[in-house]
């Protein structure tokens, strides 16, 4: 192995070992964990994904900044907590001021510009937004104090939402990691072949299926598409589906993903810090609103399968049952012991995970021959470090960023301000409010990845439909749902334009069908508004099943009709009678 992945691998043990000993390690100050979270984070976005010599010139220098800086506030942690967020003097306003900077220029990298453009708007309005006219400018806050209340305290920076990307979402990145490394992701493969395969448009389905699968431990319809899609694309290809449809099916089942429990996206591990409610509940809401998802996907493919007579897999294309058992295990273990030490053992998510992550570890040893090879297991174990490093970081990027829009409409009040905006604009009207949320959420997801749209909307959103009698739990589900369109929407669909360059087709064509395929996405958020039984199935499981019916069999007429080759009348009597079904 080269040196220089050698090093890297040891970096992504070194970031491994650290979360998961602050699962064990009893109290660690925040403002030691989540500095040494961003410090372990700077070389994998600077270095590690850098390309040609400027660039990794400068993001050698940004990174031993950024790390010195995050060393000096671990170090003086003790000092700084007793400073109630004033800097004193220009050493600590040099080393906030290089942090915010390190922090946006961390995110451009990772994510393109969008999402810290933002961020940087929001600093600026921080600073001089005591200038603006009318009721939208503020009081004025003092430099060192509003910069020391986004660096050294837990208002910014090392609030709440990096400590759930360090003590969460970095524990559930690694599980993923290590399944991926494995022979998990064939499992999933394997299961849905067998389980779909046979029926008539058994490669979409299988694609709708091991997308879901696979989706729930990655949350990232993007790489969700490049994995699972290298399989299923082709597949469906060969067996003469159209290429639009070919990447728009797996465009939209990707984009599922992030809303299949069990463990969903990272912008599920948010919604329980910022909602209070225990992963357990957010799982049991979104259980029946993604299925309903998927069993929308799946009337739009059975529809389609009547225009293009689509078939089944062939016989050679399916797997042995005997393979399919044995490589689903490698994934239902962890799995299983994941949801006992939840649901049975009553541990906290990231404890649980850290029992399945050792079981996973265990299974890395064998193959689906049950050999054992010690070559094998260091290859996979070095693709677990790389994969936990560029994903830790990649996340700890976008939630850093986003931290720095929520402290600077906390410090502001500019959140107030906009929640009383949508409240007027609406005229106090809930589904006014809510039509202007989702389009929020629509433009801002364009434009920044699902949880950091899903996190700024909620802050700024979230309480003006609360204030108009929405349930708490109801209006996270609702802008998260909303956040996740922008995969599939055009002009900006992430999902979509992968999926279209690994099927050579025309992007616009495969958005086009993904939209009427993944028409659930639009519509599941407003039947949970208009019935939220739908999303108390740990609470009334049997009206949250009878709403769930309902809402299926109104989501099923309304796929269906949308693409099946109907005549028109017969299209407008399925459309109007699935929507009179899902109102009432």
């Amino acid at each position: 192995m080269p040196l220089s992945r050698s090093l890297w691998v040891l970096l992504g043990a070194t970031s491994i070992v650290f979360h998961l000993s602050l699962i064990f390690s009893g109290l660690v100050p925040n403002l030691v964990s989540r500095p040494l979270h961003m410090a372990l984070a700077l070389p994998w976005i600077f270095l590690f994904a850098s390309q040609g010599l400027p660039s990794r010139v400068s993001g050698a220098i940004f990174s031993i900044i950024g790390i010195a800086c995050c060393l000096f506030i671990v170090l003086n942690e003790s000092a700084l907590s007793d400073q109630y967020g004033y800097l004193s003097g220009s050493l600590q306003t040099a080393v906030a001021g290089a942090l915010l900077l390190i922090v946006l220029e961390m995110a451009r990298r990772a994510i393109s510009w969008p999402l810290p453009l933002v961020a940087g708007l929001a600093l600026v309005y921080g600073i001089w937004g005591q200038h603006l006219p009318g009721e939208f400018g503020h009081p004025g806050l003092p430099l060192q104090s509003f910069l020391g209340t986004l660096v050294i305290t837990e208002g910014g920076l090392w609030g709440k939402l990096t400590g759930i990307s360090v003590s969460i979402v970095a524990i559930f990145v690694i599980f993923g990691a290590v399944l991926n490394a494995g022979e998990a992701g064939q499992g999933f493969m394997n299961l849905a072949t067998a389980a779909a395969g046979r029926l008539k448009g058994g490669a979409a389905k299988v694609s709708v299926l091991s997308s879901a699968l696979f989706g729930s431990i990655s949350g990232s319809a993007s790489a969700n598409v490049a994995s699972t899609g290298a399989i299923t694309m082709p597949a469906m290809t060969r067996l003469g589906y159209p290429k639009r449809i070919a990447g728009a099916v797996e465009a939209v089942a990707s984009s599922g993903g992030q809303i299949m429990p069990p463990l969903m996206g990272a912008g599920a591990f948010v919604m329980v810090e910022l909602t209070g409610v225990p992963y357990t509940g957010i799982m049991a809401a979104a259980l029946l609103p993604a299925l309903l998802y998927f069993l929308t996907v799946w009337v739009g493919i059975n529809a389609y399968t009547h225009r293009y007579q689509l078939g089944a897999l062939g016989k050679d294309d399916q797997p042995d049952l005997r393979i399919v058992v044995i490589t689903t295990l490698f994934f239902l273990v962890p799995f299983a012991i994941l949801l006992e030490r939840m649901l049975v053992g009553g541990y906290t998510p990231q404890y649980a995970a850290c029992v399945a992550i050792v079981a996973a570890l265990l299974l890395l040893n064998f193959d689906s021959q049950f050999s054992f090879s010690l070559t094998r297991t260091l290859k996979r174990l070095e693709s677990t470090c790389i994969s936990s490093g560029t994903q830790i970081a990649t996340i700890a990027s976008i939630i850093l960023c986003a931290s720095i829009v929520i402290g600077v409409l906390a410090q502001t009040g500019l959140g107030i301000k906009i929640t009383s905006l949508i409240i007027s604009v609406s005229g106090d009207q809930l589904w006014p409010a809510l039509l202007l949320t989702a389009l929020a959420c629509l433009l801002l997801g364009m434009e920044v990845p699902t949880t950091a749209a899903y996190i700024i909307c909620v802050s700024v959103a979230g309480p003006a439909l609360q204030n108009l009698g929405l349930d708490l739990l109801t209006t996270h589900l609702f802008v998260f749902w909303f956040a996740l369109l922008s995969t599939i929407t055009p002009p900006v669909c992430g999902a979509v334009f992968i999926a279209a360059g690994m099927v050579n087709e025309n992007w616009l064509k495969v958005a086009v069908s993904a939209m009427a395929l993944g028409i659930g996405l639009y519509l599941v958020p407003i039947g949970m508004v208009i019935n939220d039984d739908l999303i108390r199935l740990e609470q009334a499981p049997l009206l949250a099943l009878v709403a769930a019916a309902k809402t299926g069999l109104s989501l099923s007429a309304i796929a269906y009709g949308a693409i099946a080759p109907l005549t028109t009348w017969i299209r407008m009597l399925l459309a109007a009678s699935g929507f009179l079904l899902l109102l009432i």
